[in-house]
């Protein structure tokens, strides 16, 4: 046998003992246990999960007997303005992440409120302030038409379970309200927590702060007031949903459903069936992701089967809190 063969042959013959070796292994590790993980629910009285399950809570409920003008259902379009503000919280620097980000501005937004002036019906946009002190131009072409609302979506998108800090929680609530209301001109009248994500003190904040309504929670499909602590909060929620948002399909770093004809469908049936019982319907996107080509062309197709459905009140949260906030008496 020459020499060749022979070294073939002893190749073959170590990576065979290798892949058996690293093969055992695994199947040592597989048969250990797995490491013990706390659950500390499972050490509580039933009080004591009482207290943590119903610290914010859905009290009583304000699902109108009628909508508007005769409406059979009350449609909120909104977008979380998040842009790149998600990645600068974190220190997270690389140009893609940033320029997928800034897309929003440069292009999310205009190409939206194109599609919402087609249509002449009014969007909230959920707005951090940093996205809104970065791009200033963007806050002016929402506001030029004059008939959509801006609300908080925190400082700089930040995690607030994360940052779990009472006081630093309320100086960037502050300074994000001090700064939109410089902005806008008035000060905004709804919140939306980052990642809608609360910590154990947003609620109490978000009261305090003097909010009409809050729009962070998935208690319901139809509004309802917050309880804190068991007490009323006064807080009006205007709950959304995962299945009713574009991240969950879109959102993914670096890829996305192969055609926005898959999730359109989803939209346009959560919105039949709040139509048929009369109910609030809140739909949630992001400009740098439904901002895009395609993705504006499967929110078009669904306005537009919305207009074509009938007896649909289009109005910014704002204006379905304070309607709500005067109709609590007539509710079902």
């Amino acid at each position: 046998m020459s020499s060749r063969p022979k070294s073939i042959l002893r190749t073959l013959v170590l990576c065979t003992a290798a892949f058996a070796i690293a093969t055992v292994g695994r199947e040592r590790v597989s048969a250990q246990p797995p490491a013990a993980r706390p659950l500390p629910g499972t050490r509580l009285s039933l009080d004591e999960l009482k207290k943590q399950m119903f610290h914010v809570s859905a009290g009583r409920r304000l699902k109108p007997k009628a909508w508007p003008d005769g409406a059979k259902v009350a449609v909120v379009i909104s977008f979380d303005v998040d842009n790149a503000t998600s990645a600068l919280s974190r220190g997270d620097l690389g140009s893609e992440v940033l320029s997928r980000g800034e897309y929003g501005a440069v292009d999310g937004v205009p190409r939206i409120l194109h599609l919402l002036d087609t249509h002449n019906i009014p969007a909230s946009f959920y707005i951090p302030a940093v996205s809104a002190e970065l791009h200033p131009q963007m806050i002016k072409d929402i506001l030029s038409k004059g008939r959509h609302e801006i609300g908080v979506h925190g400082w700089i998108h930040e995690s607030l379970p994360q940052l779990n800090d009472e006081s630093e929680e309320r100086r960037l609530l502050r300074q994000a309200i001090d700064s939109l209301t410089r902005i806008i001109g008035k000060k905004p009248v709804g919140y939306r927590a980052p990642s809608w994500a609360f910590s154990q003190y947003t609620m109490k904040q978000v009261r305090d702060a003097g909010f009409l309504y809050d729009s962070s929670l998935m208690a319901s499909d139809d509004a309802y007031e917050v309880l804190l602590d068991g007490q009323p909060s006064g807080v009006i929620e205007l709950p959304i949903e995962r299945i009713v948002d574009d991240a969950p399909y879109f959102g993914a770093s670096n890829g996305s459903l192969p055609s926005p004809d898959l999730v359109e469908p989803v939209f346009r049936s959560e919105f039949d069936v709040a139509w048929d019982e009369g109910g609030l319907y809140v739909l949630t996107m992001h400009p740098h992701t439904t901002g895009h080509r395609s993705r504006v062309a499967g929110l078009d197709k669904l306005l537009t089967h919305m207009k074509q459905k009938g007896r649909v009140w289009f109005a910014t949260g704002e204006q379905v809190a304070n309607y709500l906030k005067k109709n609590a008496g007539a509710t079902n």
